[in-house]
């Protein structure tokens, strides 16, 4: 597979709920064929915590992927 320079359509997460909201924490990222049927994925790390959720969401601004607490339901 050749390297991807496009970005990416969509980042994958490994959401962790705590009692103060959920840590999103970015592990790799998504990027679509181009024929339109189906996706290569390359991550960076897997989660080590079994409770943690894995998340596909469209990418935002770089500055709210830093990791943070996000208000969303995984």
């Amino acid at each position: 597979m050749s390297k991807n320079t496009t970005p990416p359509s969509h980042r994958v997460y490994a959401v962790t709920k705590g009692k103060k909201g959920n840590f999103w924490q970015p592990i790799g990222a998504i990027w679509p064929h181009e024929d339109g049927e189906g996706f290569s994925m390359k991550l960076d790390y897997l989660p080590l915590n079994p409770d943690a959720d894995i998340v596909i969401r469209k990418p935002k601004a770089e500055t709210e992927e830093s990791g943070e607490t996000a208000g969303e339901a995984a």
